[in-house]
């Protein structure tokens, strides 16, 4: 069986952050999009649940936390090239993101971040999985 992973986001504007996804090349799954929601599909099985703060609040009685202010979560995600790291990040900061933390360049393995619009954070790396087995 494969098993899916759903994220689900806490997001103050919908429309802007579809808009930022899909300048990342991203599309939506319009079966689980709606006023209320848009579902990010980063791949076959990792989707995010964008959910508006109202909505959000539905399903937990817990506060939500201003991301540009605490940390909630990081979203690490693979890349299959550094070039591939820094082509989705430039865009990702082309399209309103902001950049944090420092380019990690071990040889070995590549990695840069950025928050989205609405302070969440998401970092993209690429490794050379055979050097990384001898760095072991």
């Amino acid at each position: 069986m494969s098993t899916k992973i759903f994220v689900n986001l806490p997001v103050k504007d919908l429309a802007r952050s579809r808009d930022f996804f899909t300048a990342l090349g991203y599309s939506f799954n319009p079966d689980f999009s709606d006023e209320n929601a848009a579902c990010l599909v980063i791949s076959e099985n990792i989707l995010a649940m964008l959910l508006v703060e109202p909505f959000f609040k539905t399903f937990t009685e817990k506060r939500i936390v201003d991301a540009h202010a605490e940390s909630e979560v990081i979203l690490a995600l693979s890349a299959d090239s550094r070039e591939q790291v820094d082509e989705l990040v430039d865009r990702a900061l082309a399209a309103g993101g902001s950049p944090t933390g420092e380019t990690q360049d071990h040889g070995f393995m590549y990695g840069r971040a950025f928050l989205d619009p609405d302070g969440h954070h998401w970092e993209l790396t690429w490794m050379d999985m055979a050097a990384a087995q001898e760095q072991g």
